[in-house]
């Protein structure tokens, strides 16, 4: 791989935050990033690596030292020699505001970045089933679950979404994000973005104050814990649209995760039932390498209405499960199963690969026959 910095990528004024950190680092990191580069590594003792079109990739850049590193660090207000691993903002002249993760590996320091991003896409550039995430958007009140695992796009879903509402609808918008990812500029809504640690303390007490600040949709980054899942179910009962992700691979096992958190909640005042009632919808997504060029999101989705309500409310998960299986109205649920076919035929994505993103690659292969 080519050098990723060049004199074209290479700016000179700096934000005060970053006027300790070396000019050739600074400008290193522009080069990536200018270049597409999603994400970007950096190691003590070696070469940056970075990430395009999802695919991790070496680069010839010069191996990075610790005093560098160290320097990132500190302009992040954190110290090394006593913080082991941090989530920060980085902001840097020509970039913006970059999502970092600092750690240690094995004695050594560590730096991985991504830009905060200012402009969002919508629904049709990301391939996003735009009829039901805005017919999702235009509820007044619920919980609207956007899972799948780490690097999925779960985020740029969320502000896809939220765009959305800021472009067509005048509400007042809370995040409460770990880091900020997107940037809102406020249109048709008003934007107030938190970013735990730096302006709140953690996502309940944030969750909490929101309720306080005349909201009508909350975006909460990610539900981790009891007291958040049981803010956030409350908030859409009295009256409010809640946006929020979970680590969780399909729509079955989000509900089975959130029904654990929800139980282990010491006051158990949120349950199964009162969560058959505010759930909108969940979608679940995975991304895979598209023929095109890129990357596409294959979806697993349920709109919650009905049948499900009662199955939800009873944790009857295996009718759940058939009822996804079986849908056969793709405007309002969807397996990833039917998704992956649906790529597949559309040409967007190798067979192969489909197959392989499967949970049972002997049901792909008969879908794909159109056997049942």
């Amino acid at each position: 791989m080519q050098s990723l910095c060049n004199d074209s990528a290479c700016y000179s004024d700096e934000f005060h935050l970053n006027q300790g950190v070396n000019h050739a680092l600074n400008d290193l990191i522009r080069g990536v990033f200018a270049q597409g580069a999603t994400d970007l590594y950096l190691m003590e003792g070696e070469s940056p690596r970075v990430r395009l079109d999802g695919v991790l990739a070496h680069t010839d850049l010069p191996v990075v030292e610790r005093e560098e590193l160290a320097e990132i660090w500190r302009a992040c207000a954190v110290d090394p020699l006593i913080v082991h691993d941090c989530d920060a903002s980085y902001e840097l002249a020509g970039i913006g505001r970059l999502r970092v993760n600092l750690f240690h590996s094995l004695g050594r320091l560590a730096v991985a970045a991504r830009p905060i991003r200012s402009e969002i896409p919508d629904f049709a550039s990301l391939n996003l089933p735009s009829d039901l995430l805005s017919g999702w958007m235009q509820r007044r009140a619920g919980l609207v679950l956007v899972t799948g695992p780490t690097g999925s796009g779960k985020s740029t879903t969320l502000a896809s979404c939220l765009e959305w509402v800021n472009l067509t609808q005048s509400r007042h918008v809370v995040t409460i994000e770990d880091p900020i990812e997107y940037l809102f500029q406020n249109q048709q809504s008003f934007f107030s973005q938190r970013e735990v640690r730096r302006d709140t303390e953690d996502f309940a007490v944030a969750l909490r104050a929101a309720l306080r600040q005349s909201p009508d949709v909350i975006m909460v980054g990610e539900i981790r814990d009891p007291e958040t899942a049981a803010i956030a179910l409350r908030a859409a009962e009295t009256g409010h649209l809640v946006i929020s992700t979970l680590h969780s691979s399909g729509v079955v096992d989000t509900l089975e995760r959130l029904s654990h958190i929800l139980e282990s909640h010491k006051t158990s005042i949120a349950t199964s039932e009162m969560l058959s009632h505010q759930l909108i919808g969940v979608i679940s997504q995975q991304l895979l390498p598209c023929l095109h060029g890129g990357l596409i999101p294959a979806f697993e989705y349920l709109q919650n209405e009905g049948a499900t309500r009662p199955w939800i409310a009873e944790q009857k998960h295996g009718e759940i499960a058939d009822h996804v299986s079986r849908a056969a109205d793709p405007t309002s649920t969807m397996s990833f199963l039917h998704s992956l076919v649906f790529a597949v035929k559309q040409g967007l994505v190798d067979q192969e690969i489909a197959r392989s993103a499967a949970n049972r690659p002997q049901d792909f292969d008969r879908a794909m026959r159109g056997i049942a």
